[in-house]
């Protein structure tokens, strides 16, 4: 928990202890004091895509009012994608929809200061990591930079869209993404960034140029041609560590803001063997100060059996929160509210807060057959349980 945040809850308890003490003094009632227990985090990921909701400042505070009004108490904003910002960086080129526009306020700034005015914190999302467009200007100014396969291509097709992968041990890579993520944490004062599954090392790339030279001469040895095997596997993985490991000390030493990173990986076992991310090691290793696990199962049966997976069970007991990211609508599939409801409890009961993905598929675009004013409604009751549940009663959600 931030500094920030814990000092905002200490300033509540102090204003209610001060207010009380009239009333106790003259009722002569002795009570012993009582610790006011942390927020169970509360969070939704807003994105540009598909949403109008970045390119005017009235829709941003629009959309935070409708937030804390419903219970938030987190923001996850989307502020790398594609390759571009959203806001003007000496690192990478605008988000075009955004320049195009013509707006004259920077998204991220303004959802902050809207955020912090109500109390809710702000977690950058940097959701594209290290990954690129294949066509991406970085891309095409220094091909040294991209990883490779072994037969020499560098192409690998997410969402079925050509995406490449720059290097975590380059240099050049870890300077513009230690710029791109200082520079956005000093300009809008955020409580912290989070990175996700596209902070990675795809498994089958690693033979590029600049990775065999490296490797070669840290081990004497060529890249072997199995990508799975597993002493080339953890070299890979400790230099994906070595770059988060130098993200944390940068913006610790730097005093370039706060130093909280949030990381959303996939299950764990995914995470390790194809992404090459040890998210255990690095919560152990006091890299990483939350924890979000993506659990996107569609139905509540197949929710609650990934709840259980083996790491996910042990990192409760890794002193620092576990939420779980949770779909609440995107393109033609939303959640409804009733095994929506459902999760969230799942998740609660056993210690988790909740994030959601994404603001349109709250009451907004994607909000389904039930609406978005019945949505916001429900979402609303639902954290008022979530929060009882939290003080130890049970949580519930009105139909």
């Amino acid at each position: 928990m931030s500094t920030r945040w814990r000092d905002r809850w200490r300033g509540l308890a102090l204003a209610a202890g001060l207010a009380l003490a009239p009333l106790l003094c003259a009722t002569a009632v002795t009570t012993a004091a009582v610790a006011v227990p942390a927020p169970r985090r509360v969070g939704v990921w807003l994105t540009n895509s598909p949403s109008p909701l970045y390119y005017e400042s009235s829709r941003l505070e629009q959309a935070v009012a409708e937030l804390a009004a419903s219970g938030f108490n987190t923001l996850y904003p989307n502020v790398w994608s594609r390759g571009t910002t959203f806001h003007r960086s000496r690192w990478a080129p605008m988000e075009p929809a955004l320049r195009q526009s013509g707006a004259q306020h920077d998204p991220i700034c303004t959802l902050t200061q809207a955020a912090h005015r109500r109390g809710l914190q702000v977690i950058p999302w940097f959701e594209y990591g290290l990954m690129e467009p294949a066509d991406a200007e970085v891309v095409q100014q220094h091909p040294e930079w991209v990883l490779q396969k072994r037969d020499g291509s560098s192409t690998v097709l997410m969402h079925g869209k050509p995406m490449v992968w720059l290097n975590p041990a380059h240099p050049g890579v870890q300077q513009r993404l230690l710029g791109l993520i200082g520079e956005i944490v000093q300009r809008c004062k955020v409580d912290g960034i989070q990175l996700d599954d596209h902070f990675a090392w795809p498994v089958e790339l690693g033979y590029d140029p600049f990775t065999r030279a490296l490797y070669q001469q840290e081990t004497g040895r060529e890249p072997p041609d199995n990508h799975t095997d597993r002493a080339w596997m953890t070299w890979r993985r400790h230099k994906l560590t070595a770059l988060l490991r130098q993200l944390r000390t940068t913006l610790r030493s730097n005093g370039l803001g706060s130093a909280y990173v949030s990381l959303s990986p996939g299950p764990f076992r995914f995470a390790y063997n194809v992404w090459l991310q040890d998210w255990e090691i690095w919560a152990l290793g006091h890299l990483i100060d939350e924890l979000v696990v993506q659990n996107y199962a569609y139905s509540v049966k197949g929710f609650e059996r990934d709840l259980q997976q083996p790491a996910l069970v042990k990192a409760s007991g890794w002193g620092i929160p576990v939420e779980i990211g949770i779909l609440a609508g995107f393109g033609g599939r939303t959640t409804a509210m009733g095994p929506l409801s459902e999760k969230v409890r799942l998740a609660a009961e056993r210690g988790h807060g909740v994030i959601y993905f994404y603001w349109e598929g709250l009451w907004g675009l994607h909000a389904g057959p039930e609406g978005g004013e019945q949505r916001r409604s429900r979402f609303s009751q639902l954290h008022q349980g979530l929060q009882l549940l939290g003080a130890g009663e049970p949580v519930s959600e009105g139909r």
